[in-house]
């Protein structure tokens, strides 16, 4: 037995007192903070800990996205030979000028510090205009008229200059990708070296690899950080595969500026891929990887660390002792839903995050526009049952709510500290009856915020509550429809029909919440035809206003799913894993269908796209694909039906 099982290290001085900070690594978000940095940094201060946050993944944007960060990348092209000059990055030095002029106002546009820039901006002559700008001209007009005119109308001056102003910025991240960094994206940076990577040898060779402009950035930004806040510890949370490359720079620079820093890795891309983690190298970066709700293992550490208990009480997390990687999981109670305190957003720079608008759909766009308040109604999914997903995991099997005066408190604790009042409820899926209880609180204190988050569409939505929650500030709610199949969706044991689904979003859509729907291709056993009829489904419930938005997803086979669980069961075969020492998560699978899932998706999300701009509907749904498929078989007023029917 090693003498760390057993004994706790010396106290340190210096972390008897811990003073947390909590970062954000790019890439996760650039119009709200990802929040789990405001859930720690409210927890611990609910305990009396020093603790502060940091967003890198915006600092490093908005550092980027400047006059000094633009000449830097034209400095990295002047340093490319003329042959790697594509003619998207030519076009850019050759308008340079014209883009160090526009950079700042146009990011205080999109701030929200400078309105009456819109009306430059949509006169379509201020900001130099590259490749993503033709994405409009599918929007033309028969007659030759404004592009976006459709969309927005003769008063819409904001929202057209918003969509023009993040055309511009997807041309800078398309220049940065091809002159800089092929890895760099606003969301998914680098998410191939991490993304179910069986060994940590593709993120190794990146780490070990110079820094690149986006690198460099990325460091001074982290010394920048350490030097304001001076911490003790520094928790790094990665919610997705496209922020971990950048987690593990972050941790590098502060080892190498000051080992003595402790560095902890969590996050939900560390909850369902790094369960299984051996890798001893991670370790040269982050002292300790902590697993699922973090208040617990992060109160075990913190008393581990000041020499009040031993490494074999560690809570559910990872560390390496004498060069070997040991996993430590001492049971002890979860921190209570109800005692976990309230988010906090102080210091981070709530008036600099960029409201985007990518797509034009009303829907779509509350993911990349304005600033939400993220908030949790209840912890975990009270359904827990979808073939598909990661029910056998801590973040959605362990179920706890709490009561609606509680919720409501916390929600005016956030309004009175953020001056903001949109919330977005990002629970796995809220459950009705808290839904309807905080609804009623928040009538009963006249409470006027505006909310939107995610449910599964079930016959408890009756129109009485859909319109109750719209009276309450709900604007538009997000739900899975997955495979529009009754036998794929009984197979998945989502536990809802299409013909519920229609009457559920239909009733949402009435009550004026906006419905987005989450679509799946490619499940177990779904055959063309299948697929043919899932759309001609999707089709009636946008021409019905049951659904304004959708997106269909590829589905993938976890193993921690019941699919990836019990393959038989859903008629299908795994392709074994080669052995893993770092990320597990997606596998591979063999569907004896045959069918060409990939080939069926690129009609499916052109469909889906026209859809949500009001494009084809009253098309046959055959006209979406570049190869023969069969007619569908649902009957074209199918969804009518299922709408006048008695429920």
């Amino acid at each position: 037995m090693h003498q760390s099982d057993t004994l706790p290290p010396p106290p340190n001085p210096s972390i008897a007192e811990p003073r947390v900070l909590s970062v954000i690594p790019p890439m996760t978000q650039l119009n709200t903070p990802y929040p789990s940095t405001a859930y720690l940094t409210g927890f611990l201060r609910s305990r009396g800990m020093a603790a502060v946050q940091e967003d890198l993944a915006l600092a490093l944007i908005l550092q980027l996205l400047s006059v000094d960060g633009l000449r830097a990348i034209g400095d990295c092209i002047d340093a490319l030979p003329a042959s790697q000059h594509s003619p998207l990055v030519q076009a850019f030095a050759e308008q340079l000028p014209r883009y160090l002029a526009t950079i700042a106002p146009t990011l205080a546009f999109l701030q929200g510090r400078d309105a009456t820039l819109a009306h430059r901006i949509a006169g379509r002559s201020f900001l130099p205009e590259g490749p993503r700008f033709d994405s409009l001209e599918v929007y033309v007009d028969d007659d030759g008229g404004d592009p976006v005119a459709w969309a927005f109308g003769a008063l819409g001056v904001q929202d057209r200059a918003r969509h023009l102003a993040t055309l511009y910025l997807n041309d800078i991240a398309d220049v940065l990708r091809d002159a800089v960094d092929p890895r760099f994206e606003f969301v998914r940076y680098a998410e191939s070296l991490a993304m179910s990577q069986p060994t940590f040898e593709p993120l190794a060779a990146a780490l070990a690899a110079p820094h690149n402009l986006v690198d460099r950035t990325l460091h001074s930004l982290t010394l920048a950080a350490l030097e304001r806040h001076k911490p003790n510890v520094v928790l790094v949370s990665v919610p997705f595969p496209g922020a971990v490359y950048a987690a593990f720079r972050i941790a590098q620079t502060i080892k190498a500026q000051d080992p003595s820093i402790v560095t902890v890795l969590g996050g939900g891309f560390v909850n369902t891929e790094l369960r299984e983690l051996t890798e001893p190298r991670v370790f040269d970066c982050f002292d300790f990887v902590t697993l699922d709700a973090g208040e617990r293992p992060l109160l075990a550490l913190l008393e581990h660390l000041a020499g009040k208990r031993s490494a074999s009480r560690l809570v559910r997390t990872f560390h390496r002792p004498a060069g070997e990687v040991r996993y430590r999981n001492f049971i002890e109670p979860e921190v209570a839903f109800t005692e976990v305190g309230t988010p906090t957003w102080d210091g981070l720079p709530l008036d600099r995050y960029l409201s985007l608008l990518d797509m034009l759909n009303p829907m779509h766009r509350l993911w990349s526009d304005g600033r939400w308040n993220k908030l949790t109604v209840a912890q975990g999914c009270y359904w827990k049952k979808c073939s598909f997903c990661d029910v056998s995991l801590d973040y959605i099997s362990r179920y706890e709510t709490a009561g609606a005066e509680l919720l409501a408190d916390r929600i005016e604790a956030i309004v009175a500290e953020t001056g903001q009042t949109g919330f977005h409820f990002v629970d796995e899926a809220a459950p009705p009856k808290a839904l309807k209880t905080l609804a009623a609180e928040l009538r009963r204190r006249d409470t006027a915020i505006s909310w939107w988050g995610n449910i599964r569409f079930e016959k408890s939505f009756t129109p009485a509550l859909c319109q109750q929650l719209a009276d309450s500030g709900c604007i538009a709610i997000s739900g899975g429809l997955e495979v529009a199949s009754d036998r794929l969706l009984a197979l998945m044991k989502k536990g809802v029909t299409v013909d519920q689904v229609a009457r559920v979003t239909k009733a949402f859509s009435d009550a004026g919440i906006l419905v987005h729907a989450y679509l799946m291709y490619g499940f177990p056993t779904q055959t063309v035809q299948d697929t043919v009829d899932a759309l001609e489904y999707v089709r009636q419930l946008f021409a019905a206003g049951c659904i304004q938005s959708g997106f269909f997803h590829r589905f993938a086979c976890t193993v921690h799913s019941p699919v990836g669980r019990d393959p038989a069961a859903y008629g299908i075969t795994l392709q074994p894993l080669p052995p893993v020492s770092f990320a597990k998560n997606d596998i591979g699978f063999i569907d004896p269908t045959g069918v060409d899932h990939d080939a069926l998706g690129v009609g499916l999300k052109k469909a889906i796209y026209n859809f949500m701009h009001g494009i084809g509907l009253d098309e046959d749904v055959r006209s979406w694909f570049d190869f023969s498929v069969p007619k569908t078989r649902v009957a074209r007023q199918r969804i009518a039906r299922a709408l006048a029917a008695p429920a």
